[in-house]
């Protein structure tokens, strides 16, 4: 037992005004909150245990060195972590990993013969930390009433679950930790606004919507039939939902009018819409914000972390404080950001998982959820249905047919009806196959075109295909344009469609979900059939033109090109061509169906490729052990890693990138900045590192690949950064 006799407090923060937050009082004041968190999933006493023994650490003497006279770091996670396994018998491992990690991050289990010197949980719970005996004057962990087990359904093997279990209450106790830090650092000045009521929001939306009127076309009468459908489906229960729309028919403003009510009936916390692609996520964003206010939509995709570390300052802990909770009642985020937090080990990435709970949750393009983590993917909706109150709804023009891929405990149900029927109504476009087109001809055909566009598989393609079609009225769209560049691009490209302008535009994928633009002739490179569906959206959408003159082209490109497609693109294509001997109309909701069902069958155990889910259930039978630290580096969407490279190429981002680079706080520069960002693959990056075209930042690293574009030469006005010939294909997205 320690031996303090100093009579200054126990502290656990002390203000720059000297103010001190005695430990019990952070101990206290986490746990409360923590509980608060976790009653919205019924597991609040849980996470109550884990912010009541998360700091006790801090109670040794040299950590009280440590705050009081700036001594050396002390580990203080440790000790609550030996405690709460000690003290609560079952359950006190499974929270050992919420308390260890609550600052580096969830840690691996590891073995239990594990030595003390490694970082696994059973290696640290081995460990000789300081004495903090002190402790059990305030806080009694045996005193600390939790029930025998968790308030869940266990899902097939049970380890998943319980592995998500424990994601969910280390989610609650960071965030509240964060909180009460942050309160009493700031003394309690900073007020969160956490939005307007739901009820208000609906409010809004029919505001909006009753500006329209009675509608008289008869796409928009079909439109608004779907509307209505939607919210007469939402007053059913909580659960697992499909929405099956065809593209035009109007299914982000039907699927929110689902969302918004179904949360009033059900008295839930918020929206969650999670869109696949980061460059279109501001479109969505900013409708949302028109109707919804500002004030009331958190717009959030991938940023720049930053770094835990088990003692961190006051500063970063007001940088990480303002890192977004998803505490707003309405989110929009990217497949990305939603799918890498559920299985990240981070806290910074981790703290907002608790604010799912009780959420309706809409994955717009279901289907973009990559294949070899299907798996994984849907094993977290399963728990957020089954465990954590949420109604997920899977939201496409090309449903993915998922049915068969969730567990036995949880069943779907289609919220439109009559689909055979919308689709047949919503068709505009005819879907016809032209074999291989070089180049030159391709670009003949676009030449001779007023209107058109034409969608690419790669980065080259597209940079080539459109240095060689005319300038009057060309556009390119692509990742390798940062956002503000996009935007300004489709707000043209509309603006021209809608005045009959001349407008010919090369795009990659990007443009296929989420854009609302209108063509009279589309060209497709040779894709999945999904994204063949996706580009026709783009075709006729409002059907102003007959069906017979309205086309979408698919074609082959040069081999040069086939040559270099990604194994990814590869499957889709080949299963593609046999639905097309199978079907007339390949756009059928039966051909998607098989298209899909083709898909799982063929990729078969790629659906868990690196055997995610399987590494979790198998936790169970070694102890309880389950490797949160190496699944969080093996779960990664975009599987190359990319690093952020900032255009300084207008006024505001000038001005931005000269702070940053004087050394002014980088937290919300870097936010403001994400819109003059463009991602590249690690080849690229390089790259233009060797030739001296981009400038590191002096607390950036290769691995976080933070960096401003120092040749400005590199970004040209319509295409954006232009990489070097070497940088190789990587797919645009």
């Amino acid at each position: 037992m320690s031996d303090i006799t100093s009579p200054k407090p126990l502290a656990a923060h002390i203000r720059e005004d000297g103010g001190v937050q005695t430990i019990l009082e952070h101990l206290t004041g986490t746990a409360k909150k923590a509980q608060q968190f976790g009653n919205d999933f019924g597991n609040g006493d849980f996470a109550y245990a884990c912010g009541i023994t998360h700091d006790i650490g801090k109670f040794s003497r040299e950590f009280q060195k440590r705050i009081w006279e700036a001594g050396p770091k002390v580990d203080h996670s440790t000790a609550g972590a030996i405690e709460i396994n000690k003290g609560l018998k079952d359950m006190g491992l499974l929270l050992a990993y919420c308390v260890a990690g609550h600052h580096t991050g969830l840690p691996d289990g590891g073995s239990k013969i594990d030595t003390c010197d490694e970082s696994t949980l059973y290696g640290r719970i081995k460990r000789k930390v300081p004495l903090y005996g002190d402790f059990i004057r305030d806080v009694n962990p045996e005193c600390i009433s939790i029930p025998s087990r968790p308030n869940l359904i266990p899902i097939q093997k049970v380890g998943f679950s319980l592995s998500f279990y424990i994601r969910m209450i280390f989610s609650c106790l960071v965030d509240a930790d964060y909180l009460d830090t942050e309160e009493f650092m700031h003394n309690g000045k900073i007020t969160r606004n956490q939005g307007t009521a739901i009820e208000l929001l609906i409010d809004k939306l029919n505001a909006k919507l009753s500006r329209f009127g009675a509608p008289t076309r008869e796409i928009n009468i079909k439109r608004n039939e779907i509307l209505s459908r939607c919210v007469n489906m939402s007053a059913n229960e909580k659960g697992l939902y499909t929405l099956t729309v065809p593209t035009g028919g109007g299914k982000t403003i039907s699927s929110i009018a689902f969302a918004l009510n179904h949360a009033r009936k059900n008295k839930m916390n918020r929206v969650i819409y999670a869109i696949p692609y980061t460059s279109i996520i501001e479109q969505n964003a900013g409708e949302f914000k028109k109707i919804f206010g500002e004030e009331n939509v958190l717009e959030h995709h991938s940023g720049f972390e930053y770094t835990d570390s088990d003692e961190i300052s006051d500063e970063i802990i007001q940088l990480k404080l303002a890192t977004e909770n998803w505490n707003a009642p309405i989110v929009v985020t990217t497949n990305v950001q939603f799918f890498e937090s559920l299985f990240s080990n981070k806290p910074s990435k981790c703290r907002k998982l608790h604010n799912i709970a009780n959420s309706v949750v809409i994955f717009d393009e279901a289907q973009m959820i990559p294949i070899q983590y299907l798996s994984a993917c849907l094993r977290c909706i399963t728990e957020l249905v089954a465990n954590y109150g949420c109604t997920v709804v899977l939201c496409s023009a090309t449903q993915p047919a998922l049915g068969d891929q969730f567990p036995r405990e949880i069943k779907s149900r289609e919220i439109c009806e009559h689909i055979d029927e919308m689709y047949s109504f919503f068709r505009r476009t005819q879907i016809k196959n032209l074999g291989i087109l070089s180049d030159e001809e391709l670009a003949n055909r676009i030449n001779n075109e007023k209107q058109i566009l034409c969608i690419t598989s790669t980065r080259k393609h597209a940079q080539n295909l459109f240095e060689s079609i005319q300038e009057d009225g060309s556009f390119h769209l692509s990742t390798l344009m940062h956002p503000a560049h996009r935007k300004a691009v489709i707000k043209e490209i509309k603006m021209r469609l809608k005045d009959g302008l001349p407008c010919r535009v090369v795009s990659t994928s990007l443009i296929e979900a989420g854009v609302d633009v209108d063509f009279p002739v589309v060209y497709r490179s040779v894709a999945g059939l999904d994204s063949i569906i996706q580009a026709a959206g783009r075709c006729n959408r409002e059907g102003h033109r007959p069906l017979d003159e309205s086309f979408l082209y698919i074609f082959e490109p040069d081999e040069k090109y086939r040559n270099h497609m990604p194994a990814v693109l590869k499957r889709p294509i080949d299963i593609t061509h046999s639905i097309e001997r199978l079907y007339a109309d390949i756009s059928s909701p039966e051909a998607i169906s098989e298209y899909f069902l083709q898909q799982y069958k063929f990729t078969g155990d790629g659906l868990d490729a690196k055997h995610i889910v399987s590494q979790m259930e198998d936790g169970v039978l070694h102890g309880m052990s389950f490797p949160f630290s190496q699944v969080a580096k093996q779960f990664k969407f975009i599987e190359s890693d990319t690093y952020s490279v900032v255009i300084p190429n207008t006024d505001e981002s000038k001005e931005l990138t000269e702070r940053l680079l004087v050394g002014e706080s980088a937290g919300e520069l870097l936010k403001k900045l994400q819109m003059y960002t463009v991602n590249l693959y690690e080849k690229d990056y390089k790259s233009l590192c060797g030739i001296g075209a981009l400038v590191k930042l002096q607390n950036g690293t290769d691995d976080d690949g933070i960096a401003i574009l120092s040749d400005l030469s590199r970004y040209h006005k319509k295409m954006g950064l232009i990489c070097l010939e070497n940088g190789g294909e990587a797919i645009f997205w």
